[in-house]
């Protein structure tokens, strides 16, 4: 029982970590039709952008909850330059969507050579707080602590962005600029601020999940974000390539089923067992559990 236990919840932070890379992914393409390659680049930034902040910021890096000041320091880098990308390549290829995919694979290889030129390819030991490394028992399991920070942070973006988007006059217009540009232009509202918000946010999400990746795996690279943006990819088209609430329950699967399929078969099975869910998804539903915006 409490094998299953420490399976499954750590199964589900695996899930979050998956969420918060692959909820920006699903705004952005969802709201503004662009398939951002570059995704797993703002996930680097956010992750050496926090590390750094720790290292340098005062008083970043004295543990405890001193280091929300980093993860604010990076998750702002990620933010900046995801809205920095959006106004000066971005918007300009709207409607040029093969443009779009050379622009942010470029992108993405760019950035990530960067910082492999700046502070080297070697994995850098990422400084956790002393609470993320401890235990807590549930249901006779002893569960690393840095699992529930991942969950509750998933958690609460997914109502922070459900609300915003249904809920407040920026998320209707954002949704109403999907559905027809012209006509929302046309009554004097500037879509393109709206989407330029939605890089940034989808940036942020990008970023904050290299601050709890690192977090949860200890370490951080420069091909980190590449390695987990296959997999968001993977979520967001299982859920549905405009549906957040598809998202959330996509990641959820993936990350159950992943995590089993490791521990019960062999070390590796749980990545091609995730493969074959996608197949099978794609089969029953091309479209994904549900492709409705939201």
């Amino acid at each position: 029982m409490s094998t299953f236990v420490l399976l499954a919840v750590t199964g589900l932070g695996l899930a979050a970590l998956y969420f918060l890379v692959a909820s920006g992914l699903s705004l952005i393409f969802g709201l503004m039709g662009v398939l951002n390659f570059a995704h797993g680049a703002f996930l680097t930034i956010g992750a050496y952008g926090t590390w750094w902040a720790a290292e340098n910021l005062p008083g970043a890096g004295d543990g405890g909850w001193s280091f929300v000041y980093a993860v604010v320091f990076g998750v702002a880098v990620g933010t900046l330059v995801a809205a920095l990308v959006e106004l000066l390549l971005i918007r300009p290829l709207y409607e040029r969507h093969i443009e779009q995919v050379l622009v942010t694979v470029g992108l993405s290889l760019a950035l990530v050579a960067l910082v492999r030129a700046i502070w080297g390819s070697d994995p850098r030991p990422f400084p956790r707080p002393a609470w993320t490394q401890r235990t807590t028992s549930l249901l006779g399991a002893q569960v690393p602590n840095d699992r529930f920070l991942l969950v509750a942070t998933a958690v609460l973006v997914l109502v922070a962005v459900l609300v915003f988007l249904r809920t407040t006059r920026v998320g209707l217009v954002i949704r109403a600029g999907v559905e027809n540009r012209s006509m929302v232009t046309a009554l004097g509202i500037d879509v393109r601020k709206a989407f330029t918000l939605v890089f940034a946010v989808g940036g942020a999400f990008a970023a904050l999940a290299g601050a709890l990746g690192g977090v949860y795996l200890g370490s951080i690279s420069p091909g980190q974000g590449t390695s987990l943006l296959i997999f968001a990819f993977i979520v967001v088209v299982i859920g549905g390539m405009s549906s957040i609430t598809g998202t959330a329950a996509a990641a959820v699967l993936v990350g159950l089923v992943q995590q089993f399929a490791n521990y019960y078969a062999a070390s590796g099975v749980g990545d091609l067992s995730v493969v074959l869910l996608l197949a099978v998804v794609l089969l029953a539903r091309p479209g994904g559990l549900t492709a409705r915006v939201a």
